[in-house]
């Protein structure tokens, strides 16, 4: 289907907006007026600009305030309307929207709002344009999209339809079946927009939460599928106000925006993207640093061995068990002048995937930026595209004979890691990568934790948020059905803080106890946990005095829930990124949010 966005949704000039619209591949816009009134282009240049990006204007908006109103009102607003349909013939519009009123004049009388609306319809109709009427959830007498086709049914005119807002029908709570009783030619316009379930006034949830489709907790597939069924021929388009959105770079916003409406097609059984196919876990994790050599030592400490280097790239191979560290000195496109700045970043993550091929061309297809790569003859075919945040994702097979593996690139120094994954390791041993903790950039949480979903078909849970010593961090997880792959996605509380983008790569062990003493007999300082939080420990759970001991001892945190125990300790930061070791006991699923304050207040201190 064709695919619009009103310019409310995004930031900046309109120019600026029409740009990111068309670069991000939409098919058309809604102009909202503010955009047009407060810009300096007329509207023959609006028109002309919108036809050089092959962009279609599919509405203008919003007429607010029309219908049910006293003749000496009516008169001006009639007036009103002709001023707009002017506007709308020079900027080629031919889709008016007009919202229900909220006029404390405006009487509730059905008769009469639908006479009124078919004398605007037969002015429009006079200007080669239609009146599309919504009900804005927040109406002084009409707040249903039911109660508003009523009122068009009855006005029974050509010029005018019907408008179908999400956002309006879902936050009342209101049964998207009743959009299969309207005939498909009156249905003008359909805006989408999801939101997060939230408890407060409608009016100021609309205004300042409601977010792209799959990024919320609105069900819209079936909305979007009644509507189809109907008989609705037009565009899908968005209409999101978003605080957030509004003070973000419109391109980006506008990438997220089309990949939601792709996404959305896909769930409703509109159209067919390459099948997801859940990663089954991590290949590796890739840090860049131009001085690796602090890396080398915590890796060291916690038992890794570097075991190859890439056969013409400085990049080094470090293993133990089932988890794969790669240092990088160079600079990588996720690795930015800052990032070496900073210090050590995590720029790559490796995830195994049964097709890397299909991978890549969902991810292409959902717009994820494919990642430039210079490869030698002999090198690996190995695809990776960016994430919002500008982490590489690479597809990999990396044990599968019938598939080339990225661990050929690599040629062996003659270190010895420790066996791998069920050959007798000792059991302090690293198994695995357990997850994997990214902190996005303030204005991209929403859309990193639909890229996850989206392209990499991982699920997510709900969003919690864990307190911080300068603010709250809000913290999601998206992770593979079968936890082979977790990833923890975290906001920063300060909207400038790209220097607390901190993140983390957290390890798999069946005895933390000595791993955690192994990486302390090594010179490796553990993050130290202050002895109140063992007190409070020993208060809630009652456990075992010398196995508490222990704990405070090495810095190891605790939690537990009806399925099994969660153990967790942490290394000393190395300029963006640090190591947690943890342990999982029945069947944990979480990350221990319960300590996440502790952490933070920790390792604040201990940074300063």
């Amino acid at each position: 289907m064709r695919t619009s966005i009103a310019t409310v949704s995004l930031s900046g000039p309109l120019s600026e907006k029409l740009t990111a619209v068309a670069t991000a591949g939409f098919d058309g816009v809604e102009i909202f007026e503010n955009d047009l009134l407060g810009g300096p282009l007329s509207p023959e240049e609006v028109r002309l600009r919108c036809a050089d990006l092959g962009l279609g204007i599919d509405l203008y908006q919003p007429f607010r305030d029309f219908e049910a109103v006293p003749a000496d009102v009516l008169a001006r607003n009639l007036r009103r309307a002709e001023r707009k349909f002017a506007v709308m013939e020079r900027l080629g519009a031919d889709l008016l929207l007009v919202c229900s009123s909220v006029a404390p004049e405006s009487v509730d009388d059905d008769a009469l709002a639908a006479e009124q609306l078919r004398l605007l319809a037969d002015r429009a109709a006079a200007h080669g344009i239609r009146i599309a009427y919504e009900a804005l959830a927040w109406g002084r007498h009409v707040s249903t999209y039911d109660h508003a086709w009523r009122i068009v049914e009855q006005a029974d005119h050509p010029a005018l339809g019907t408008c179908l807002d999400s956002f309006h029908i879902l936050s009342r709570g209101s049964d998207p079946k009743g959009i299969a009783d309207i005939p498909g030619e009156k249905i003008f316009f359909l805006q989408l927009a999801d939101a997060p379930l939230m408890a407060m006034d409608v009016l100021q949830w609309s205004r300042h939460y409601r977010c792209f489709p799959g990024q919320g907790g609105f069900d819209l597939a079936p909305l979007v599928a009644a509507t189809v069924r109907a008989g609705y021929q037009g565009p899908l388009s968005l209409e999101v106000f978003n605080d957030v959105f509004r003070q973000a770079g419109a391109a980006s916003t506008a990438v997220d925006a089309l990949r939601s409406l792709l996404l959305l097609e896909e769930s409703a059984g509109l159209s067919a993207l390459p099948a997801a196919a859940a990663p089954s876990g991590f290949a590796f994790a890739e840090l860049t640093a131009a001085d690796t050599e602090p890396l080398r030592g915590v890796l060291k400490a916690l038992g890794f061995a570097h075991t190859a280097r890439h056969t013409w790239k400085p990049v080094e191979l470090w293993e133990q068990g089932g988890a794969r560290i790669l240092l990088n000195t160079g600079v990588g496109v996720g690795a930015s002048v800052g990032d070496r700045r900073q210090g050590p970043a995590l720029t790559a993550v490796g995830v195994e995937t049964p097709d890397p091929e299909r991978a890549a061309r969902r991810a292409e297809a959902l717009l994820a930026p494919v990642v430039p790569r210079r490869r030698g003859p002999r090198d690996a075919p190995l695809d990776a595209v960016a994430a919002p945040d500008g982490t590489e994702f690479f597809f990999c097979r990396t044990e599968q004979s019938d598939h080339p593996s990225w661990t050929g690139d690599f040629t062996g120094v003659g270190s010895r890691a420790l066996p791998g994954e069920g050959a007798g390791e000792p059991a302090n041993a690293v198994r695995r990568i357990d997850h994997i903790a990214l902190t996005q950039p303030w204005h991209q949480f929403d859309e990193a934790s639909l890229f996850h979903r989206g392209v990499l078909g991982l699920e997510a849970d709900d969003s919690h948020d864990l307190a911080d010593p300068y603010g709250l961090v809000r913290s999601r997880a998206v992770a593979s059905p079968d936890g082979g792959v977790r990833m923890v996605l975290n906001i920063a509380p300060a909207p400038d803080a790209e220097g607390s983008r901190f993140q983390h790569i957290a390890l798999a062990t069946d005895d933390i106890v000595g791993a955690a003493r192994r990486v302390r007999e090594h010179g490796t300082g553990l993050l130290p946990i202050p002895a109140n939080y063992y007190d409070d420990l020993d208060a809630r759970y009652e456990l075992d005095p010398q196995h508490l001991a222990t704990l405070a001892e090495l810095g190891i945190l605790y939690d537990r829930d009806e399925r099994g125990e969660f153990l967790h300790c942490y290394t000393a930061t190395v300029g963006r990124v640090f190591f947690e070791l943890v342990q999982r006991t029945g069947g944990y699923r979480g990350y221990g949010a319960q300590n996440a304050a502790v952490r933070l207040a920790a390792q604040h201190l201990h940074q300063h």
